[in-house]
């Protein structure tokens, strides 16, 4: 199958040909049954001989060209309906009937409500792409998006959400005129999803509850399925969250799917080199360090401890607090003994064999590095964060006895 995209060089453009070309290659083995032998690129900089032979050639379209911000509002109609004049023109010189999809917006829906040339611009091209089909008999895709937003979008020009989180990250301050504004937004890797469905001709038309803003003309509109209605100052506040990561340790409350973890991915996409790699506090004493590497919000914290040769470390116990100790560098011997009890529990972990230890609630705990020579570092998780108001933790020595 050859595919040619339009505006392949946009934001939505750069990532569906990146998606297209994992899949090209065998990178991402998610879409067994599609077989992609080229991609045809197109953009402001291609020619007009380049269109007529991905033209001829193609066996889908994807259409992402456009103008989001033009200079005169001429540009919209240029940019908007023009190239699409001009591409489907270019189709049917070569009788090339193959599927063509259009990238359009929800600001299509909104004429005769507001003054919009670009919305104006955007209904041109969808009943110019209405009338090809008619016309040509080729399946035509028509695609309302709303606000879209992911990596690779430029600030100040593809969406609000791409200003914002380039601002957080680079600490430029955020313009909120009213924080109860709500948007509806398509997350980048959402809008690549539904694009490859219709690849493989499982096209998602405007029939589902999570559409309101499309569902116009008797269903002929297509959209992709998962969108998210956020206001302005919710955005702002999980922002603010993400850029305070680095000084509190807390992993933001990021569930698969969600929202925030899709703007989180957003946000990071943005981060200058000075602020990629950040400094951790290293408690260092005279028998190594203990250093906290992450926090979260309800599943405790990740640290690690580096044990000089020799060196033992721990000789306390918790009430409810749990851990799991993982040496990864090193040998260890780690001691627990039940509060009450003389029984030593002994475990002989080594990173040449990596597993994982329970500290148990209600038994003393210590670890030993066995080596004269080498330091030993082991990765602690605890099911809580420390809180040095009520710690949970209590000096006891594993050996002492009763």
């Amino acid at each position: 199958m050859n595919i040619l995209v339009t505006g392949a060089a946009g934001f939505v453009g750069k990532n569906m040909v990146e998606a297209l070309k994992c899949i090209k290659t065998g990178k991402d083995k998610t879409r067994p049954g599609l077989k992609i032998d080229e991609i045809y690129c197109f953009d402001i900089e291609s020619t007009q001989e380049e269109l007529e032979c991905f033209c001829k050639d193609a066996d889908f379209v994807f259409n992402f060209a456009g103008v989001n911000r033009p200079q005169n509002a001429e540009e919209f109609l240029q940019g908007n309906f023009g190239f699409a004049e001009n591409l489907l023109n270019t189709l049917k010189k070569y009788k090339n009937t193959c599927p063509v999809m259009l990238s359009s917006s929800i600001q299509a829906t909104l004429i005769g409500r507001y003054d919009g040339d670009y919305g104006r611009s955007k209904k041109a091209g969808e009943e110019l792409f209405f009338e090809y089909g008619r016309e040509t008999g080729a399946k035509v895709l028509v695609y309302r998006f709303p606000n879209i937003f992911g990596k690779w979008a430029r600030p100040n020009y593809n969406s609000a959400v791409a200003t914002f989180c380039y601002n957080a990250a680079n600490d430029l301050p955020i313009t909120i005129n009213d924080p109860l504004v709500e948007l509806e937004l398509l997350y980048i890797d959402d809008l690549v999803e539904e694009m490859l469905n219709a690849l493989e001709g499982k096209e998602q038309h405007c029939e589902f509850d999570g559409i309101k803003t499309v569902l116009d003309d008797n269903g002929r509109y297509c959209a992709a399925k998962t969108t998210h209605h956020v206001t302005l100052g919710e955005i702002e506040k999980t922002l603010a969250g993400f850029c305070a990561q680095p000084s509190t340790l807390v992993i933001p409350d990021i569930p698969k799917g969600s929202f925030e973890s899709k703007l989180y991915s957003t946000y990071l996409s943005y981060l200058p080199k000075e602020k990629t790699a950040f400094p951790l506090k290293m408690n260092v004493d005279d028998r190594g360090s203990f250093t906290e590497l992450f926090k979260s919000l309800g599943s405790g914290q990740v640290s690690v401890n580096i044990s000089k040769p020799g060196i033992k470390k721990g000789e306390h116990w918790h009430h409810s607090k749990w851990e799991f100790f993982v040496v990864v560098s090193g040998e260890a011997l780690i001691q627990m003994r039940k509060i009450g009890s003389d029984e030593i529990l002994n475990f002989e972990v080594s990173g040449e064999k990596i597993e994982a230890v329970h500290m148990l609630p209600g038994y003393t705990h210590n670890i030993i590095n066995l080596s004269k020579t080498k330091e030993l570092v082991t990765v602690m998780w605890a099911n809580e964060s420390f809180d040095p108001q009520k710690p949970d933790t209590f000096g006891e020595e594993v050996e002492h006895g009763v």
